[in-house]
């Protein structure tokens, strides 16, 4: 039965599309899909599609409520409407390989809907946040068709109007590291947790990876969907692996995303499509930046935009690297005249929107002259990457960017509020200790201290003492730790 329907589909969705590539398994040739090149022709009955290799590790799966509303099924709109709109949208040439939208998304170029929208057979269709602070989005697609997110890259086919909802979470929660080693799995793509409603109505759905397949250098059968069930994780092939995508046919849904399993000693170098983001944080005497090499993952990038907002930090229009880098490889970061550097090489790795990210930083004294920024495979000594900054670029960005904000004055200038108000250390004081700025003996000094107002004053002495950076470490603390107390005293100080 779920081949039957997922035939149908295929067949309706063709139908429609014309020339369209979509098409069933069977009929996937090598020149349009990469599962098919030169290996053997893959059928799966629906009963043998999901391989069980269950690793028995901790997995944390947040199965959280999920109160969807039911939507009665919309009439569509005419044949001639329907067909008019998805080929204009979303239909192929005959020997395209990627989407329609895909050069839109991946060349550089602003697609034609808003990062909080699906791309629909017949326009965009909004999506909702309804849980900030854990990525959570719901999103009603009214008809049969096929929607791409383009913020994500997460698409879905469907065959009748269905409610799905999204959410994100971080590989690092649910996958030990211990396993990452030993088995040679490589994170390929954002985690995703989905549910819809009414089920049975997706054909099926296109998870984003960042591997570079026209490479070559990658075996299709490396690709595994990972499922995080209760009781462990669960490992499925992907019916089709394409650029930037792999697809699961009639999908059971969970917490899912892409995962790479590299054969142990075949000693390669995975290639990723990746990128370069530059963010300036302007200062009258010592104009600095901060720059990323991360892979090309929209939700990471998005997160790396947030963090550096909080600090007033401007991204910089930059292109991507033209060639495939290569995972786990390092790269070196360095300009054209001499600049403080810190730290000057980088190791390109996926961590999730959720971790701490690493980054260089860039000292350019009042930028008076132009800069060229160059990044170099430490290996090989090859250019990879470089760009020219010119002090114009940065006159227009001061004058959006808010007067520099002062960690060490903010602090200074509430010592007193805070020495009296602050609850519970426990968190905070975990923090300065992971990021070593307290040692476990300094730690347990303040913990056993009778008062709070001792405990509080203690600690802001102790850190105080350590300098700039230990107060803005704690400051990001007790961002995280006591909203609620930093949200009013930022306050303050603006109406001041």
């Amino acid at each position: 039965m779920a081949s039957d329907r997922s035939r149908r589909c295929s067949l309706t969705w063709r139908e429609l599309c014309g020339s369209c590539c979509i098409a069933s398994p069977e009929e996937w040739s090598p020149e349009r899909n990469y599962m098919s090149r030169g290996r053997r022709k893959v059928t799966r009955s629906p009963e043998a599609q999901l391989r069980r290799v269950v690793y028995r590790v901790p997995v944390k799966v947040n199965m959280r409520s999920r109160n969807i509303r039911r939507h009665k099924n919309q009439v569509p709109h005419s044949q001639e409407a329907r067909l008019r709109a998805l080929r204009e949208e979303t239909c192929l040439e005959e020997k395209t390989v990627v989407p329609l939208q895909a050069p839109k998304l991946f060349s550089g170029v602003e697609p034609a809907c808003k990062s909080n929208q699906f791309l629909g057979p017949e326009g965009n269709v909004d999506i909702e946040l309804i849980d900030k602070s854990a990525n959570g989005y719901s999103v009603h697609f009214p008809m049969a068709g096929f929607y791409l997110w383009p913020a994500t890259h997460l698409g879905f086919l469907v065959t009748a109007a269905v409610t799905v909802r999204i959410a994100f979470d971080s590989w690092g929660q649910h996958l030990d590291l211990k396993l990452q080693h030993e088995e040679q799995w490589m994170v390929a793509g954002p985690l995703f947790e989905v549910s819809v409603e009414p089920k049975g109505v997706i054909a099926e759905i296109h998870l984003p990876h960042i591997i570079s397949l026209p490479a070559n250098e990658v075996d299709i059968s490396w690709f595994q969907v990972a499922h995080f069930k209760d009781e462990g994780m669960v490992l499925e092939p992907p019916a089709r692996v394409k650029p930037f995508c792999a697809v699961l046919e009639n999908p059971s849904f969970s917490l899912m995303g892409i995962l790479l399993r590299i054969a142990s000693g075949t000693g390669v170098s995975v290639p990723i499509t990746s990128t370069v983001l530059i963010y300036y944080h302007f200062h009258p005497e010592d104009t600095k930046f901060h720059l990323y090499l991360i892979p090309s993952d929209s939700l990471l990038m998005k997160a790396i935009d947030d963090e550096e907002a909080k600090f007033h930090g401007v991204r910089l229009q930059t292109s991507p690297p033209v060639d495939p880098l290569n995972f786990g490889s390092r790269y070196i970061v360095s300009s054209s005249r001499h600049l403080e550097i810190m730290p000057k090489e980088l190791k390109l790795s996926y961590r999730s929107p959720g971790e701490i990210q690493v980054f260089s930083k860039v000292y350019a004294g009042k930028m008076e002259e132009p800069i060229v920024l160059n990044v170099t495979d430490k290996r090989h000594k090859t250019l990879v990457w470089h760009t020219l900054v010119k002090p114009v670029d940065l006159k227009f960005h001061a004058a959006l960017v808010p007067p520099p904000f002062s960690v060490v004055a903010f602090m200074k200038e509430h010592r007193r509020q805070l020495q009296a108000r602050l609850g519970d250390l426990n968190g905070v004081l975990d923090d300065l200790q992971d990021s070593e700025v307290f040692t476990e003996e300094e730690k347990e000094l303040v913990q056993q201290l009778p008062m709070q107002q001792r405990k509080n004053e203690t600690l802001l002495r102790m850190v105080e003492k350590k300098g700039p950076q230990a107060l803005e470490i704690l400051f990001r603390s007790l961002n995280q730790r006591d909203p609620y107390l930093m949200s009013y005293l930022s306050q303050q100080s603006l109406q001041q």
